[in-house]
């Protein structure tokens, strides 16, 4: 049946039928995944349409997968990383959801403790087996919305389930009866999406989720997931790492809407951020992350990345506060004995410092030379160097600029010329010069600052 769709002023065929392919031995895709080497990406080049969605937003699962990497949270600490990331979100709530395990006493007090903060958002929500048994707990702790495993690559339905596609297809349906005959909104995860047929299983799947949804006039969520980092979003790659593929599969033929789907991906081959831009440029409202991008082997998108993409995408903060970035990093170094990579974005301890000579004399002259954005303004970091050997005048001067109260307050900077600099870089180079490695210290610093710079202490 032809239609003229208005978001896209086309007339389209609406009607698709995918059957499931019901097959009798697993689709492992072997040309692809051969598992003795590197995985090979493929081109049909097929090209689809990117088809953003008029909303997107964030969703998290630090309490839940990102768990499943570190030491155990206490309850005080996930409800103060809970209210960072409501204070991340802002009041539209571009976070819009984290999610729970419900399994253990502590489990469910800081689920307990994080409802009474009577947040909007990030809205609770769980994640349980494919266990009818589960709901209770779900029902227990009042919430609206739950997580549920129902993987579809064959790798895990013949292998893992040993069960046969229209088997694990007929289970999952119902699981999904059962949550909605509770009340339950279900969030379906297609576990190992990037490595299943997705004509065959996915989209079939899809729509018979689609069919309940219209039926129980209830949505059915899906959280399409690239468990081993395997998506890419070349335009033209092949199914099923293609992410853009992909997210036109499931809005295109299996007609999901765009709100009800999330991506959930890893980072094992560096590409869980462009994967997570691609669902959203091509259907996808929502993107699954964790805070610090903490979560299995290479962990998840993180979400103080997706919080920079969406405003670099949409052009607007949307009332997120991103100071909170800078919060939650010094809490995950304080209160969790967290070591953040020194070089990752927006958080480690290099991210706005520099340790080039000639990046300090660029900063000295101006910041917008040689820092990314307004770090002060918009993550209240402002822009630092580090003294080595390397520094040069310009870092030296750079630092005590900076760093004393007496010059950071002032309009009159001190020069990289300035005698008293100068004096101070050559008991550096000394230093350094008698086999010292590591950077100065701020206290080294001050203490210099003391012999030569007496007047700006």
């Amino acid at each position: 049946m032809l239609t003229f769709n208005k978001r896209t002023n086309k007339l389209e065929l609406e009607a698709y039928h995918f059957e499931l392919q019901d097959v009798k031995e697993p689709n492992l895709f072997r040309e692809t995944f051969q598992y003795t080497d590197v995985p090979k990406i493929f081109f049909n080049n097929e090209v689809v349409p990117m088809n953003p969605p008029d909303d997107i937003w964030i969703t998290d699962t630090t309490f839940r997968d990102g768990q499943q990497a570190m030491n155990p949270f206490t309850v005080e600490q996930i409800l103060k990383l809970y209210d960072l990331m409501h204070k991340l979100s802002g009041p539209n709530g571009v976070i819009r959801a984290t999610e729970f395990f419900l399994y253990s006493d502590k489990d469910k007090a800081a689920v307990r403790k994080c409802q009474e903060r009577g947040y909007q958002f990030p809205q609770i929500t769980s994640w349980i087996r494919a266990t009818k048994s589960d709901f209770k707990l779900v029902k227990e702790m009042g919430l609206k919305e739950t997580g549920i495993l129902t993987s579809c690559s064959d790798y895990h339905i013949f292998l893992k389930l040993k069960k046969t596609r229209r088997e694990a297809l007929d289970m999952y349906l119902d699981i999904v009866k059962a949550a909605l005959a509770e009340g339950i909104v279900p969030r379906c995860h297609f576990e190992d999406i990037t490595r299943a047929d997705i004509y065959g299983f996915v989209v079939p799947f899809a729509m018979e989720l689609m069919k309940l949804s219209k039926e129980a006039k209830t949505p059915i969520k899906i959280r399409a997931c690239d468990t081993l980092g395997f998506g890419i979003s070349y335009p033209g790659a092949s199914l099923p790492r293609n992410v853009n593929g992909i997210m036109h599969a499931l809005t295109h033929y299996a007609g999901v809407p765009s709100e009800y789907i999330e991506w959930h991906g890893h980072n094992d081959f560096h590409r869980a951020l462009s994967n997570a831009t691609a669902a959203w440029l091509y259907g996808c409202a929502g993107i699954n992350g964790t805070l610090l991008g903490i979560g299995e082997r290479t962990g998840n998108t993180p979400i103080e990345a997706l919080a920079m993409e969406y405003v670099a995408l949409r052009g607007s903060n949307n009332g997120m506060d991103l100071t909170a970035i800078t919060e939650i990093a010094e809490f995950f170094k304080k209160e969790l004995h967290y070591e953040i990579p020194k070089n990752q974005p927006f958080v480690g301890a290099n991210f706005a410092m520099t340790k080039a000579g000639i990046h300090a004399d660029g900063l000295l002259k101006e910041q917008e030379i040689y820092n990314v954005f307004d770090t002060q303004a918009i993550l209240n970091r402002p822009p630092e160097v580090e003294i080595t050997d390397r520094a040069g005048l310009a870092g030296i001067a750079y630092w005590y600029n900076t760093q004393l109260t007496k010059l950071k307050d002032s309009k009159n900077k001190l020069d990289k010329n300035d005698e008293a600099i100068v004096k101070i870089k050559e008991a550096i180079d000394a230093l350094f010069k008698e086999g010292r490695v590591a950077a100065m210290s701020h206290e080294e610093m001050f203490e210099l600052a003391k012999k030569y710079l007496q007047k700006y202490i």
